[in-house]
């Protein structure tokens, strides 16, 4: 992928460019994707998903599958992408900062990433997340507080999925935020010559605009924030974004980091908005007839769930409750390997002294 902004004019010139901070962070080495990624990593999701929850109805109630209306990869995104959009109400409910909001954001579009509406809905998943994020930001808010501000929203609700959340995010909480970047662009245009102060708060508070519009599209996961942050600014104000990029490469004519704004901008324009309420009304309606019978308590898939899960716990728990017995009659309770290292460590003691 690209790398940020400030090293993209000494990227073809020298490739023993320092790595910089966001070059080593868990988000540009795990969270990084093409356009063709994205939609085939959506794609084999969605079949995977459709192929076990039709076995799960099948074996639920034969034949039972026959009539279910499975949702597609691209319903499921729209789906997930209005929920994407409450986030922003919540916090605003809360006076929660950026940080959290943009931060719930990623992890709430990371985990369906791996994971599908149809077995996770979105509305339970974006509260835990967004609980998660006041965490990881450290902005934290108690369980019981933050629940009952919600309608119909108990603190279970919540706490029941934070372990899935965090493990499918591969516990990679921090975050590289654009609006961050887009901060560091404004400090910037002040110090340059000639410039309105005024202009450039108007063109700031546009640009932010554009910044949580980009939340919204794929952009975070193909860009990196100082480019989205550029390109944002740049719909706000070409003007002074040409005057930045001028002042970061004086001695180039055309500054390359503008070639890959267009894209960007393209995008957020085109998928930067909230997706029609109908529409979604009735991939919505659709889900409830599609949703994982394993995960709906009461059916019979989900009891024999449950069974299958709860067996495989006791199996694991007499296979350790063996290992114990055997090793307690055999007058070594913690175990032969625990036992091999502690006598490996006092020979080292011995040689020490």
């Amino acid at each position: 992928m690209t790398a940020p902004l400030a090293q993209e004019a000494q990227q073809a010139s020298s490739s023993s460019t320092p790595q910089s901070l966001y070059e080593g962070s868990t988000q540009y080495r795990h969270w990084r994707f093409s356009p063709e990624q994205l939609a085939q990593m959506r794609s084999t999701l969605n079949r995977d998903a459709v192929s076990a929850i039709r076995d799960a109805f099948e074996a639920d109630s034969p034949g039972s599958s026959a009539n279910v209306s499975f949702l597609t990869a691209e319903e499921e995104h729209l789906l997930v992408k209005l929920y994407v959009g409450k986030i922003a109400q919540l916090c605003g409910h809360f006076r929660f900062p950026e940080e959290v909001e943009a931060t719930a954001v990623s992890y709430m579009k990371r985990f369906y990433l791996k994971n599908t509406v149809m077995d996770w809905h979105p509305k339970n998943v974006m509260l835990t997340a967004l609980f998660l994020a006041t965490k990881t930001t450290n902005h934290p808010i108690s369980l019981e507080s933050y629940a009952s501000q919600i309608p119909r929203t108990a603190p279970s609700d919540v706490l029941d999925l934070e372990f899935l959340v965090a493990q499918s995010l591969g516990f990679d909480f921090a975050v590289w935020h654009s609006h961050r970047a887009l901060w560091g662009i404004w400090l910037d245009v002040q110090t340059l010559p000639d410039i309105s102060i005024e202009e450039l708060s108007r063109a700031y508070e546009t640009a932010l605009g554009h910044i949580r519009a980009a939340r919204l599209t794929d952009a975070e996961f193909i860009y990196t924030p100082s480019q989205i942050a550029l390109a944002c600014f740049s719909l706000a104000s070409p003007a002074l974004a040409s005057a930045w990029a001028r002042a970061k490469f004086p001695s180039t004519p055309h500054s390359p980091v503008l070639d890959v704004l267009e894209p960007i901008k393209a995008l957020i324009l085109r998928d930067g908005s909230p997706p029609d309420v109908e529409a979604v009304r009735e991939v919505d309606r659709r889900l409830r007839l599609c949703k994982n019978p394993e995960k709906i308590p009461g059916t019979n898939a989900y009891t024999k769930k449950q069974q299958e899960l709860e067996r495989k716990a006791d199996e694991k728990r007499r296979r350790k409750a063996e290992a114990a017995r055997i090793a307690m009659e055999e007058g070594d309770p913690f175990g032969s390997v625990l036992a091999n290292k502690a006598a490996a460590d006092m020979d080292d003691d011995d040689d020490d002294d």
